[in-house]
């Protein structure tokens, strides 16, 4: 398509994937095209009045109620989603199912109100249009993603424990580049498979299954797909058991409909079924909201406190030698490294300052941090006091590297040093706020127990939970009692 190779040509897409506005573009896309079904039903029915359907009190009043719910629907169906594997008949019939339950609800509702100042044609007329542009719109976005995933971008890390039963499903994710699955290694006692796919991919022999734990701790690994005909329950319990404690998905393929495990989730990949153990959180509609408050509290916060930027930018410039912002290499999402920002609150060679200080380090484990560091600047103690050093951080949430609460972004130099539990922590996407952030003692907190802090919230996370640290962060701010 003429739009796909201009968004490439151009290197827009790497630019929307760069700074993760995929999941607000998409919102935005969905909320235009159900306004645009909600104008097109009012201009058939109200000529007369003309105009755009916002300038009548009744149907802002409509639109304000209906949008959150059709996007709910849409989220309860997860079809706020791009899929990578799904057929556009099956999408068709997911968005059809979408409009009838809104055409339903918005009858019910009028009928149990006795409202008659919006006709019932209107009502079918806009949960036809609001059916045909979101369709419309996600299969445009479908063949974008293909094109976007082929390039290399949004692709799935997996490792596949196989037999020669797979091999076609091997095959069709090979063959499909646009499915965004790039396969690691396989595991494997077939000669058929090694003969194939030996040349082209890490290729282990079955018996050598334990060095899948070894292959996940020093790769990045998304998933663990069980492909096998015949499930060996002993080898499976061991495996899900090993992803779990390191937070990685398990998909087990099955054949059997019947089968109902409450701790598993049930998906489909290439027509394939499988079952998914995993022990981060799973709740679809409460992530997408996180996404949502991810992006437009960090937008908001950014330009409301520009004005706050610009003068610390402006102090630390003309305070101290060396740039105003500091990079630093840090893991985040199942090992991915990326560049986190904070304001510079130390000297410009503090890095190479740090190995005289090593013996003078204060807290245990990997992790190095002094009390009165001498190589903190005078504006950099306030700043670190205040927690306001972190706002640059805002940036890499934008961008998709962060949330606004997670467990601090930890250096490769303190991974490497982890023990195996504690690596979980980056099976969820770090945060600009945790447990930690907001502990008044959280200097004097040992590393094991920083740990299980970030744990125990991997484990307890909900959407109160987010709201609640976020709010208790602010309070920090205002007391100063950072480090």
């Amino acid at each position: 398509m003429d739009l796909i190779r201009y968004l490439f040509r151009f290197k827009i897409m790497a630019f929307i994937k760069k700074w993760d506005l995929v999941n607000f573009m998409l919102g935005s896309i969905d909320i235009l095209a159900i306004a645009l079904a909600f104008q097109c039903a009012y201009y058939l029915n109200y000529q007369e009045t003309g105009g755009i359907f916002l300038n009548q009190k009744k149907f802002l009043v409509l639109f304000i109620v209906i949008l959150p719910l059709w996007l709910i629907i849409l989220y309860f169906i997860k079809n706020t989603e791009i899929p990578r594997t799904k057929r556009y008949r099956v999408m068709f019939f997911e968005y059809l199912q979408s409009a009838i339950i809104m055409l339903a609800l918005l009858i019910i509702t009028f009928l149990a109100l006795k409202i008659n100042a919006i006709s019932a044609i209107f009502q079918i007329e806009l949960t036809v249009f609001g059916f045909l542009l979101l369709f419309a719109v996600r299969i445009l976005e479908y063949k974008v993603f293909k094109t976007f995933r082929a390039k290399g971008y949004n692709q799935v890390n997996i490792v596949l424990i196989a037999d020669e039963s797979s091999q076609s499903f091997i095959d069709s994710l090979l063959l499909k580049p646009e499915w965004g699955y790039r396969i690691i290694a396989i595991f494997s006692t077939s000669l058929l498979l090694r003969k194939k796919y030996e040349k082209s991919i890490i290729f282990l022999p079955e018996e050598n299954l334990a060095v899948l734990n070894d292959l996940i701790e020093g790769n990045i690994v998304d998933e663990v797909l069980y492909l096998k005909s015949k499930a060996l329950p002993a080898e499976v319990r061991k495996m899900v058991s090993s992803c779990e404690e390191l937070g990685v998905i398990f998909r087990l393929k099955y054949n059997d409909n019947k089968i109902n495990l409450t701790n598993a989730i049930k998906t489909i990949i290439a027509n394939t079924s499988f079952l998914n153990f995993i022990n981060t959180p799973n709740s679809p509609y409460e992530l997408a909201l996180k996404k949502i408050m991810d992006l437009n509290i960090s937008l908001f916060m950014m330009i409301t406190l520009s004005p706050v930027l610009l003068i610390i930018a402006l102090l630390i410039k003309f305070s101290s030698r060396g740039p105003v912002i500091y990079k630093q290499a840090r893991v985040g999402l199942r090992g991915r490294k990326f560049n986190l920002y904070k304001f510079r609150t130390m000297v410009y060679n503090a890095e190479t300052l740090r190995k005289d200080l090593d013996a003078e380090n204060e807290v245990d484990g990997p992790v190095f941090k002094i009390k009165n560091d001498p190589r903190v600047t005078g504006i950099g103690k306030f700043l670190r006091k205040t927690g306001l050093d972190e706002l640059p951080q805002l940036f890499n949430i934008m961008k998709g590297e962060m949330s606004l609460i997670g467990p601090r972004p930890p250096l490769e130099s303190e991974t490497i040093q982890y023990k195996r539990w504690q690596l979980r922590r980056l099976s969820v996407k770090p945060g600009l706020s945790c447990f930690w952030q907001i502990k008044d003692d959280r200097n004097n907190i040992k590393f094991e127990k920083w740990m299980e802090l970030h744990l125990a919230y991997i484990d307890n996370w909900s959407l109160r939970l987010d709201l609640m640290i976020f709010f208790k962060t602010i309070k920090t701010v205002f007391q100063r009692s950072g480090s």
